[in-house]
């Protein structure tokens, strides 16, 4: 039976996604291929403070639970195969099949091009573009990869181990917090800072042991409201207490009260989301069948946008506005163009069929 509080939490997270990414690249604090604040003080800026501890790390969690999910209807080896089509051709082939667009804009606007020799040959600054519109792949490139050491896994443990974490009370679960905030501060890449290896891999195997366990979401649902008054106040203290700091670097990224509210945001969701959103009705379908190319080509649509948009007389209202429609807009298109072309269905989104949900 299909889990639509899953499908529904994947869509709207994805949906946040989108309106970080919007606040993102108009941002004054992190200054790394963005177009830059507006002002010198943005409240708006919040948003990312907000919003970066916990989204990332709640889909690596999903995506665990999908993961489950899935193999209980198809063989592990089918499990590869689906999960290399789908993440690992996108991230590689597809850099050179549709992303180095998005790597054009990425270095227009952060002015790369203008650090690169003319003499350089046009090959190769073709494959500097790829690499530089990897952007939002980063994330399936990491997921590919925990998918590859679960099927190794599964051949090991043979479900004994996820049988007995069926068992995990609920304060041994809450107190997954501290492993969180361990995993946290191991396996991070220098300089591109979104490769969080560890708390992102923790976050998927998590995922696939602990809350693909029916009973172990039973059992948190009845502190939701706990879990909820939790998030709020440690959102309140972490805008408070970090906003104007590089909230994707350390100190902040990876203390004790970052952790702490990620991982209450991600139980309250969870658990919220089994009780609330079990449901769906045409406009959650549409959304969940589009989740896909959202996350795929959001930021291609609204950084070609701000790029356009850069030293005009345009109200900065506006271009948050514009970008916003121009990213669910343009990629829900994007998306349901190339689904229609079998080549580029495949090497791009990295399905042989035209509608596959998981």
């Amino acid at each position: 039976m299909r889990k639509h509080y899953i499908d529904n939490i994947r869509w709207i997270t994805i949906v946040f996604v989108v309106i970080y990414h919007v606040v993102y690249i108009f941002n004054g604090v992190q200054p790394y291929g963005v177009v830059g604040a507006f002002r010198e003080n943005q409240w708006q800026d919040a948003v990312q403070y907000i919003l970066y501890p916990w989204f990332m790390v709640l889909l690596f969690i999903v995506s665990g639970m999908s993961s489950r999910y899935y193999l209980e209807k198809h063989t592990d080896r089918e499990f590869l195969k689906s999960r290399t089509d789908k993440l690992l051709i996108p991230s590689t082939v597809g850099l050179l099949a549709f992303q180095w667009i998005q790597g054009y804009y990425n270095m227009q606007i952060s002015h790369a091009f203008d650090d690169i020799p003319d003499t350089v040959p046009k090959p190769i600054m073709f494959l500097i573009m790829c690499l530089s519109g990897t952007g939002v792949l980063w994330f399936i490139q990491l997921l590919w990869v925990y998918c590859l050491i679960l099927y190794f896994i599964r051949k090991a443990e043979k479900d004994k181990l996820y049988n007995k974490c069926g068992n995990i009370p609920v304060i041994a679960v809450i107190s997954m917090v501290i492993p969180l905030w361990l995993s946290a501060q191991i396996l991070n890449t220098p300089v591109i800072t979104v490769y969080r290896c560890g708390i992102y891999g923790f976050a998927f195997f998590m995922g696939y042991f602990i809350f693909s366990h029916d009973e172990i979401i039973e059992k948190l649902v009845k502190f939701r409201y706990i879990f909820g008054i939790c998030a709020l106040i440690l959102a309140v203290a972490e805008v408070i207490l970090y906003f104007g700091k590089n909230y994707t670097e350390k100190p902040v990224l990876n203390s004790p009260l970052s952790i702490a509210y990620a991982w209450t945001a991600i139980l309250f969701i969870l658990t919220f989301g089994k009780k609330s959103l079990d449901f769906r009705n045409k406009f959650t379908d549409f959304m969940s069948s589009q989740s896909w190319g959202i996350y795929i080509f959001h930021y291609l649509f609204l950084s070609m946008p701000a790029y356009y948009m850069t030293n005009t007389d345009i109200q900065p209202f506006l271009q948050y506005i514009i970008c916003t429609v121009c990213a669910f807009a343009g990629s829900i298109i994007t998306y349901n163009i190339i689904s229609r072309i079998p080549v580029l269905r495949f090497l791009i989104l990295g399905r042989r069929k035209k509608n596959v949900q998981r």
